[in-house]
């Protein structure tokens, strides 16, 4: 049986319809993932769900163990997950409240071990022309449809470091490299679940405009009234692709590592 993957924060996981069956702590070879793993139901379609920064979200966006993270979900025999993230618009029309499925991605970090392929085991360069797997957006997109929740099609998410918040000069220097969303926790995460020959699709909630865009000052609470604000629609549109996704993987994502090997 198919199991999906959950990332997000914790209220993500209060869908209804979901029977949670078990918490469950892994072990991985890289350390502690952020928290336990909810393992539940939604129908016949099972779902392991993992807070990214804890259950307390206690834990800054450069700190989160990503490597363990994956490895855990890939560990329980998970073959696709769907991550939830907020982050800030860039892209003019993406407005606070818009929920962007995205296409692309960036990868502006620069202190986060980013590979299970360290030098162990061989040398790998996956492909990752398409960081989000092309068969899990379009299942997605097709439950926005059916569950009349507007969505955003396509968006290049630019991964910062943090945990501070952008600068306005910086904001400008993404947008002319076209990016259209800031956040701080999509890379290394889609590059590792293609590492792990694991399906991964970003859903990201524009909470904020990016700095620089609008005229007022960037704050928390701003950007938790937003997430809190698309929460509902969040977990009607991830019921519906839910019971959309089928047992067989048509995609490449499963095939990551053939011939990536030198």
């Amino acid at each position: 049986m198919s199991k999906i993957g959950l990332i997000g924060g914790s209220g993500l996981y209060d869908i209804k319809g979901f029977i949670l069956k078990q918490k469950k702590t892994v072990t991985t070879p890289y350390g502690k993932p952020s928290d336990q793993y909810l393992i539940g139901k939604i129908g016949n379609t099972e779902i392991v769900f993992l807070p990214r920064h804890g259950k307390k979200h206690n834990m800054p966006p450069h700190m989160i163990n990503y490597r363990a993270n994956i490895w855990g979900f890939k560990k329980l025999s998970v073959d696709r997950i769907i991550s939830i993230s907020a982050v800030g618009g860039i892209k003019k029309g993406f407005k606070p409240g818009d929920i962007v499925v995205l296409d692309q991605i960036m990868d502006m970090t620069r202190n986060r071990k980013s590979t299970f392929y360290d030098g162990k085991g061989g040398v790998m360069h996956i492909d990752f022309t398409e960081p989000y797997c092309p068969e899990l957006r379009d299942i997605i997109l097709k439950a926005g449809k059916q569950a009349r929740i507007s969505l955003k099609n396509g968006g290049n998410y630019v991964a910062v470091e943090g945990p501070r918040l952008e600068t306005a000069s910086e904001i400008k220097g993404f947008k002319l490299l076209g990016g259209d969303v800031v956040g701080m926790t999509g890379m290394p995460e889609a590059s590792l679940a293609r590492e792990a020959a694991i399906c991964y699709s970003g859903i990201s909630v524009v909470a904020n405009y990016a700095a620089g865009i609008s005229k007022t000052k960037l704050t928390v609470p701003e950007v938790m009234e937003a997430m809190n604000a698309s929460t509902e629609k969040l977990k009607q549109l991830l019921k519906k692709t839910f019971s959309l996704i089928s047992e067989e993987r048509k995609c490449t994502c499963k095939d990551a590592l053939k011939e990536a090997k030198i």
